[in-house]
């Protein structure tokens, strides 16, 4: 069985082109979904990973079972429902930005329970990573994420959390008593500094650090962008500083750093040397576009990190 195990919802991406010469408007095909993108971002660091979700028996399901045989992220865990579709956005794009339309009411992923967590792969795993989106879904979803934490915490498998808040999926103050009941009942903990501050109402990273460690999780990696990230454990904390790139595009970097980090641990690395390692590869992702492609593999990230030294 994999070693790392991710549990979430991928969804399908259309991302809006710049009008052609005869004025019609094309739509990019891409992959999106935070746990997807980690499972991902730690298959490409060499880590054993598989992907724990339902999706439809329909075209944008068939063309995830296809991304995930290409990046060697297993399927094992992955249902697919006949009665019900796969996630899909649409990215839209004016004057003013870009915009978002989604259209996952009623999903696959939206409608996972309980009883389809597949307990043994998580018994067999050695570290099981949620998010925040992972249980904001829909109420069944959120059970079935903390019956799959319960489940690993029974088998002594390490549980890694991403807050990755969307508050349009669900108001502030149930987001925060979900997410918060989580990251206490995890080993490791993934906030964006951003998000932090919406959960918690504070400001200062050192506090929100302090916050999160009373919670109870061990080990609280706060991500400042491209300041880094704050190492924070209860014995100190430590500030990894990001590498500086040319970037154009931050789309799904906190993700590529939560899979990077998932996967240097696993293989053995100490948290202070996986973060710097998921810094550089953090950093890496934001020089291409869109989610998927500019995720970097363990080459790219070493030889990266040897230059800067």
């Amino acid at each position: 069985m994999p070693d790392i195990l991710c549990m979430g919802e991928p969804m399908l991406e259309l991302n809006q082109r710049p009008p052609g010469p005869d004025g019609r408007v094309l739509y990019l095909e891409g992959h999106g979904g935070d746990t997807s993108n980690a499972a991902i971002a730690a298959a490409r660091s060499g880590a054993s990973v598989g992907y724990i979700t339902a999706i439809g028996r329909d075209r944008p399901g068939d063309a995830f079972m296809a991304l995930w045989r290409r990046e060697g992220v297993s399927t094992e865990t992955v249902l697919r429902h006949a009665d019900a579709p796969t996630g899909l956005y649409i990215v839209t794009h004016d004057e003013s930005g870009h915009d978002f339309t989604f259209y996952r009411s009623g999903s696959a992923a939206s409608r996972y329970r309980p009883e389809d967590v597949p307990e043994a792969a998580i018994r067999g795993a050695k570290l099981l990573h949620l998010s925040g989106i992972s249980q904001a879904i829909s109420a069944s979803a959120c059970d079935a994420a903390f019956h799959a934490i319960a489940a690993a915490r029974a088998a002594g498998v390490r549980v890694s959390y991403d807050t990755n808040l969307r508050l349009r999926l669900w108001p502030a103050a149930r987001a925060a008593a979900v997410i918060h009941a989580a990251i206490a009942q995890a080993d490791i903990a993934l906030p964006s500094l951003e998000d932090a501050r919406a959960l918690t109402r504070l400001d200062a990273p050192e506090a929100i650090a302090d916050f999160y460690l009373r919670l109870g999780c061990p080990l609280v990696l706060l991500k400042l962008g491209a300041e880094g990230v704050l190492v924070a454990r209860p014995e100190g904390r430590v500030l990894v500083p990001g590498r500086r790139v040319a970037a154009v595009d931050a789309t799904g970097a906190g993700d590529t750093f939560a899979g990077a980090f998932l996967a240097r641990v696993v293989a053995g690395d100490d948290p202070l040397a996986a973060a710097r390692y998921a810094n550089a590869a953090a950093a890496l992702s934001t020089t291409g576009y869109g989610a998927v492609a500019p995720i970097p593999r363990r080459a790219e990230v070493e030889a990266f990190l040897a230059a800067e030294e």
